[in-house]
């Protein structure tokens, strides 16, 4: 069980963020982790109940960071077509200023299939917000609930092998055109426009 929100909770959360978004959170101990924001171990556990929970909410701040990516979903919400609506969300995924969190999201990701109950609260939600953002768009438009689903996920999965390719350097032109390609052969359109 973690403090009630105060001032201090808050700076500690935002310096964690920090800290985590410019060198990762691999072999990141809470001690090496209380040393980089000017704190103690009995704080930080004062403030946020373990390391993971600390963890947990400064991935969350991170996110607050990169207000393409955080409110990518209510943009699907926008009036129009669902192709020109999920280029316009990938386009905003692979800009070079998300870089920073692409890379923090694909560590925490990396470290969580390892210890499943390491950032689950975290991971859960990520599991479910885009593939039913994806799917509201999709139902909307006509598609039935079963289909819009299966699409979501499908849209959702290349969009994160996008991700890895985009992190590994690949060509994002060419990343682009496989995005619009493959789009289009999930929504069973002839073309993205």
């Amino acid at each position: 069980m973690s403090a009630p929100p105060s001032r201090e909770r808050h700076r500690l959360l935002a310096l964690v963020a920090d800290h985590i978004l410019q060198r990762g959170v691999n072999d990141l101990s809470l001690s090496s982790l209380a040393r980089a924001v000017g704190s103690n171990n009995r704080m930080l556990l004062y403030y946020f109940g373990s390391k993971e929970e600390l963890l947990d909410e400064a991935s969350l701040v991170a996110l607050e960071r990169f207000p393409g990516i955080d409110h990518l979903m209510g943009e699907l919400d926008d009036d129009g077509p669902p192709g020109p609506l999920l280029e316009r969300a990938w386009l905003r995924i692979a800009d070079r200023r998300n870089r920073p969190f692409l890379r923090l999201f694909f560590e925490l990701f990396s470290l969580h299939t390892w210890h499943p109950d390491r950032n689950a609260g975290y991971f859960r939600r990520i599991a479910t917000q885009w593939p039913e953002g994806v799917a509201r768009l999709l139902v909307r438009e006509g598609y039935d609930e079963t289909t819009a689903q299966e699409c979501a996920v499908a849209i959702v999965a290349l969009w994160r092998g996008l991700q890895i390719s985009l992190l590994a350097g690949a060509d994002p032109e060419d990343l682009r055109a496989a995005h619009r390609r493959s789009l289009a052969s999930i929504l069973g359109l002839q073309t993205i426009s």
